[in-house]
């Protein structure tokens, strides 16, 4: 059996990780437009750099929850194909399986890039990057680049399309955990799962407006609800 999980901010805000933006349209006190576009950075980077540093520096207070340990311990023993999608930018759902499974493949796509990578705008190398980004931080790869965070900005493709179609045209089952499921590509994916026939659950805090998409809704905490669904799978 193929199995594809999208997961989204709710499965790291019970680990503390901010979600994306607030009920007035902000995140974190910034407009969106300032600190997730390629306009924003074009127009203030060292506003965009001191941002995502601070996020990145955050990381180390943060620990995987029992939702990302559930979901590392359930593709450790999971025998068909097995594709995890985050939106999430933080290193849980990697950190998690370091800790459940590190000897085991696991099959990992931050599809909206990680706080922990940064990307040469010349080259478009990737490399990892712990550390901060200066605001026009010279790029190792290329005379001409500078260093960006890795992350997929407004009116940016999301990371491996491709791949993620194809792994959902083949699923059988399709998990929607903690997302709110109102942002596209990624709204999208609960109809591909339905058109290649597959069974399809919504975890969530409760029911999306696209509650009716899904097969099967599960709601309440992820660390609570979570561990026994996947546990019975």
């Amino acid at each position: 059996m193929n199995l594809v999980v999208l997961t989204g901010a709710g499965v790291s805000a019970e680990s503390g990780v901010p979600t994306f933006r607030a009920s007035d349209g902000l995140w974190e006190g910034h407009r969106i437009e300032a600190v997730a576009t390629p306009e924003g950075f074009a127009a203030d980077p060292a506003l965009v750099q001191d941002f995502y540093n601070q996020r990145r520096r955050r990381l180390g207070d943060v620990q995987p929850n029992a939702a990302h340990r559930a979901l590392a311990d359930l593709a450790a023993r999971w025998d068909g194909g097995f594709l995890l999608v985050t939106q999430n930018v933080d290193d849980l759902h990697d950190r998690a399986h370091a800790e459940v499974a590190p000897a085991k493949r696991f099959e990992l796509i931050h599809m909206h890039g990680e706080l922990l990578k940064a990307r040469c705008t010349a080259s478009g190398v990737v490399s990892d990057w712990p550390g901060d980004l200066l605001a026009d931080h010279p790029s190792p790869h290329h005379p001409g680049g500078r260093m960006r965070p890795h992350i997929v900005w407004f009116g940016e493709i999301p990371l491996e399309m491709e791949r993620i179609e194809a792994a959902l045209e083949r699923c059988d089952l399709f998990l929607s955990i903690g997302t709110s499921g109102a942002v596209y590509p990624a709204a999208g994916f609960v109809q591909s799962a339905r058109m290649a026939g597959a069974r399809t659950v919504e975890i969530n805090l409760e029911p999306t407006p696209g509650a009716r998409l899904f097969d099967e809704g599960v709601y309440g905490p992820a660390t609570q609800v979570l561990p026994p669904f996947l546990a019975s799978l």
